[in-house]
């Protein structure tokens, strides 16, 4: 079980057929710049994804580090296609005009089984 944030558990989600992740490309060229430029935004970035994740809204998120020569490239997975947008259009980053774009794609969960039809 997860925590809702009011010390409250709630349930963990079952595994879906689909999920949505939700792609950024920053305006920042590396991570040092970002802490440089971005201190406060950071800290309310990862305040609100944990609190998203503790709804069980946001499953992963995370940026891409095999790439220093590109600008910082994050992803997030999330329940649905609006929670998806949602949680881009809120983003700090966002907000304050530091993503060049953002899109989401739906993505198909390999490990998904459906739940077994009773038998007559």
């Amino acid at each position: 079980m997860a925590g809702n944030g009011a010390g409250e558990p709630i349930m963990d989600r079952a595994p879906q057929p689909r999920y949505y992740v939700a792609f950024a490309e920053t305006a920042f060229s590396s991570w040092a710049e970002v802490r440089q430029h971005a201190a406060q935004e950071v800290a309310e970035h990862l305040a609100r994804s944990r609190q998203l994740h503790e709804e069980g809204t946001l499953l992963m998120a995370g940026a891409f580090l095999d790439r220093p020569d590109q600008p910082v490239m994050t992803m997030a997975v999330l329940v649905s296609r609006e929670a998806a947008e949602e949680y881009m259009r809120g983003d700090p980053f966002v907000l304050k005009g530091w993503v060049k774009h953002w899109y989401v794609r739906e993505w198909a969960n390999m490990f998904f089984a459906p739940p077994e039809q009773p038998r007559a």
